[in-house]
């Protein structure tokens, strides 16, 4: 990950590479309807992209959810980067802007694969497995 950087994106300016990004990983490889994938939360949301150079490869949000709550979700990292720590640079870069707005609590639904992934950054499971758009889910949360 030497040349990649996270930075903090404006959902009207940079909405193209999110949506390429989100339309990859989440549409295309897991078959995730469309419909499904965008929502209202987008443009109150706050995003994030990984970037080396030119090419944007991974991408997270931060919403508002209740009180002093947090939520990340829609976190995208394309298939030929995985494995660089891109994932986690993005998460890292998540939780600080969420420490940064004042947030205590940060809560988000995992793929079951990537829970050990989230458990790493401190995130317990707090719920049974779930299907979320026919993908075994479990909720997660992380006080800070």
């Amino acid at each position: 990950m030497s040349n990649t950087c996270v930075r903090q994106a404006d959902w009207q300016k940079d909405m193209v590479d999110i949506m390429r990004i989100r339309e990859a990983v989440f549409i295309n490889e897991q078959n995730i309807p469309p419909e499904q994938e965008w929502d209202e939360l987008d443009s109150s949301s706050t995003h994030f992209l990984a970037i080396d150079g030119q090419y944007t490869m991974g991408t997270a949000r931060l919403t508002k959810e209740t009180g002093d709550c947090a939520r990340i979700s829609r976190v995208a990292v394309m298939k030929d980067w995985r494995g660089l720590h891109i994932g986690e640079e993005l998460l890292k870069a998540t939780i600080n802007e969420a420490i940064k707005q004042g947030f205590t609590t940060i809560t988000l639904s995992a793929q079951k694969h990537a829970t050990k992934f989230y458990k790493h950054f401190g995130f317990e499971v707090v719920s049974d497995e779930f299907l979320e758009v026919g993908i075994p889910h479990v909720e997660m949360v992380k006080k800070l």
